[in-house]
């Protein structure tokens, strides 16, 4: 069975010296997921992601151009068919959420720790993603 692309952003900020990232919900299933789409040539992987942050939950800011890593779902595309997914996902350091943005009507969000943003996901390697950013931006910083 074919695995298809993806691209995710992983939107997190620095606030009082602790980490917090943001989780929207998926448009079919309102489960929590990451700002993620389909490849659009001609756009890198990580410019498709920083587009998805900011399409699916207004975000804008510096999107790390290599991934923290990368996790695997299976995609519903409709009622009788679903495909696995692997998404490549990179940091996007939000500088600003704006007021307004494409999807704000069919999704909700919400800034939470890591460990609370990895017990929210339902996806087990997302989780290990989450709970992995702070030592990802601890080594980020030492190179």
């Amino acid at each position: 069975m074919a695995e298809y692309a993806q691209y995710a952003a992983l939107p997190y900020i620095r606030l009082d010296g602790d980490i917090r990232v943001c989780l929207i919900t998926s448009r079919g299933t309102k489960r929590w997921i990451i700002p993620k789409g389909w490849p659009k040539p001609p756009f890198e992987p990580y410019e498709q992601a920083a587009r998805e942050a900011e399409e699916e939950a207004g975000l804008v800011g510096e999107i790390s151009t290599d991934p923290i890593g990368s996790y695997t779902y299976r995609k519903r595309l409709h009622f009788f068919a679903s495909a696995d997914c692997r998404v490549a996902v990179y940091p996007l350091l939000v500088r600003v959420q704006r007021e307004r943005w494409p999807e704000q009507a069919e999704r909700q969000f919400t800034w939470v720790s890591v460990l609370e943003a990895a017990s929210m996901v339902q996806e087990p390697d997302l989780a290990r993603l989450l709970s992995f950013l702070p030592d990802w931006l601890d080594e980020q910083l030492t190179i």
